[in-house]
């Protein structure tokens, strides 16, 4: 009797040390209910003591907040931990809204909404009463941020990131990593906010206090932080930690070493690209500081490729010439 006595209350013990309440809720507004109800359907209802075992649609029910279009549901379930979701209009799976593309997971073609619980603190997480089918609740807009910890061992306190959209605290906002599930690759690490339209500074941090922080370069910082204008939802480029490009990009030499030649440079209406070996077809890539690719040209042949400037913002630009021997050269282009 006393070993069951004991081991009932460490089980509560250990369902409350590591539940956390959780509300999840969804803005109907514009939408007609169907008569079943609104529910929502993830990888947490086991967890959170529904029966019929995850994803089912039609036993976690949402119930209208007063007479308004938000529809919630408060639950207990294990921090630390990733949640997959969807909300569904109705009782039957095919029911379920269409996830914009920026607030899913992304990898593997995985179509569900993600949350990541990073606290046991007693106050309950709200992400906001989302709009149905849409990327952010009513009046905000959704930013996504990345950063790549491929040059870095990340702290065993996290990843996390500060700004003024949070009060610079580099201690409440965790960022996660899908791991190998993550195209881009294992150290990429990322969150969702929802912030109103404006500019907003902020940093990356490996760790979760003031010293952990990355030190952006001066070519990409603003009072020695990032800068973002929000105007509609977005996905921030993917950078390296302390970095103005992608981690893949952080390595590369920029000298004549790499046999690639650019003229005039820094140029102003157009530029001429040359190399030293005619022998193979060529792939030749232009991408922006973020690592975003902005021109493409396959099956390059010859010796030399003209480049008009066209649209393209003047700053500073990062070639990458491909052979078919995978053979890669790499040079730095400015358009003034």
């Amino acid at each position: 009797m006393k070993k069951l006595t004991l081991t009932l209350i460490l089980a509560s013990i250990f369902s409350v040390t590591f539940a956390k309440k959780v509300r999840f809720a969804c803005d109907m507004t514009g939408q007609i209910i169907n008569t079943t109800g609104m529910h929502i359907s993830g990888d947490f209802q086991t967890a959170a003591g529904f029966g019929g075992g995850d994803w089912n649609s039609a036993t976690t029910s949402l119930t209208q907040e007063g007479s308004t279009d938000i529809y919630s549901i408060i639950v207990d379930i294990p921090a630390f931990q990733k949640y997959e979701y969807k909300f569904v209009n109705g009782d039957l799976f095919y029911e379920v809204e269409f996830v914009p593309e920026p607030s899913r997971v992304g990898y593997n073609f995985n179509d569900n909404r993600w949350i990541y619980i990073d606290s046991l603190a007693n106050d309950t997480t709200n992400i906001g009463a989302l709009l149905f089918g849409q990327n952010a609740p009513a009046g905000l807009t959704m930013v996504r941020y990345f950063v790549d910890m491929a040059h870095e061992t990340p702290s065993s306190n996290g990843v996390h990131i500060a700004g003024n959209f949070q009060g610079f605290d580099p201690a409440t906002t965790i960022m996660y990593s899908f791991g190998s599930y993550n195209t881009n690759g294992p150290y990429i690490y990322e969150i969702m906010t929802y912030v109103p339209q404006g500019t907003y500074e902020y940093k990356f941090f490996n760790g979760n206090n003031l010293g952990a922080e990355e030190i952006v370069p001066a070519m990409c910082s603003v009072n020695s932080n990032r800068e973002i204008v929000v105007s509609s939802d977005t996905l921030i480029n993917l950078v390296c930690f302390g970095s103005c490009i992608p981690c893949s990009l952080g390595n590369l030499e920029f000298s004549n070493e790499s046999k690639v030649s650019v003229y005039p440079n820094p140029a102003i209406d157009a530029v001429n690209i040359s190399w030293n070996n005619s022998s193979a077809v060529h792939t030749l890539v232009i991408q922006d500081m973020t690592g975003r690719t902005v021109r493409r040209y396959e099956n390059v042949a010859g010796q030399t490729l003209l480049i008009e400037r066209e649209l393209l913002d003047a700053g500073i630009y990062f070639i990458r010439l491909e052979d078919a021997f995978a053979e890669t050269k790499t040079a730095k282009l400015i358009f003034e």
